[in-house]
């Protein structure tokens, strides 16, 4: 008879197992949420000063008001209010490039090339020849649309990753990236915090291919959110019909 092992969950008629542990007796009231999150991805369990810092990711990056994933899921939910699951994944699957994806794109770049250039330190010499050879192509998480002059969330970041010793290579080449910037591109732009939530990640050693899915991971809490104000103060209706009868008919563009 086939087998498959597995160190995350199993069962037997009278117990429950987690990552080695008694799901019920030694994981639940135990263990946070988020200590958890980490510990499946892992398979390691994280230290109190590394769960402090991968839940302020978790938080960073939960909601950001009426985005595009946040509207998708309340106009989900207005069209098919019996499905709650289908109004989350409509939010969640506009997780992209531009956003809730410049986490993943941020830790990727970054970890190239941190991985390149292992035995440098010299941040801000790196940094400017990273930006020097990449020319015009976008820099992932750098530049934010509302926060011109800093993003609150990457001041935080870092100040929490520096209490807590873990200010690694991927955020040391990321604060260097926002110090030079300035001489490559001739202008000034914030390093944002999804940006810097992608170099903690990194840091964190957490897998690269699953960087998004963290941001998955915690926009779902504020898609949750968003769904809960839905019902208690709907908007959904409004802007569907603020588009719907503004709608004026054109001709087709000729071919």
């Amino acid at each position: 008879m086939t087998t498959y092992e597995t160190a995350l969950g199993a069962s037997t008629p009278d117990t429950i197992t987690l990552l080695g542990h008694d799901l019920a007796r030694d994981v639940m009231g135990t263990v946070g949420f988020g200590e958890l999150a980490f510990w499946l991805a892992t398979q390691r369990r994280p230290s109190p000063g590394e769960t402090r810092l991968f839940e302020a990711v978790l938080a960073a990056l939960a909601d950001h008001g009426f985005t595009p994933t946040a509207i998708v899921s309340r106009l989900t939910l207005l069209s098919a209010p019996d499905s709650v699951q289908g109004a989350l994944a409509a939010g969640l699957l506009g997780g992209g490039s531009r956003f809730l994806g410049v986490t993943e794109d941020a830790g990727r770049f970054l970890n190239s090339v941190v991985t390149a250039n292992r035995t440098r330190t010299d941040w801000d010499a790196l940094a400017l020849e990273t930006l020097e050879a990449q020319g015009k192509a976008r820099i992932p998480g750098l530049g934010h649309h509302v926060h011109k002059n800093g993003d609150p969330r990457t001041a935080r970041l870092y100040e929490i990753a520096e209490e807590e010793g873990l200010t690694g290579p991927h955020l040391q080449l990321f604060a260097a990236i926002g110090r030079v910037h300035p001489q490559v591109l001739g202008k000034t732009l914030p390093l944002n915090g999804a940006g810097t939530c992608g170099a903690v990640l990194a840091d964190l050693g957490l897998p690269l291919e699953l960087l998004r899915g963290f941001a998955l991971l915690a926009r779902t809490a504020g898609l949750i959110g968003q769904l809960a104000e839905e019902l208690r103060n709907p908007v959904a209706n409004d802007i569907f019909l603020s588009v719907d009868s503004n709608t004026r008919s054109v001709a087709p563009l000729e071919e």
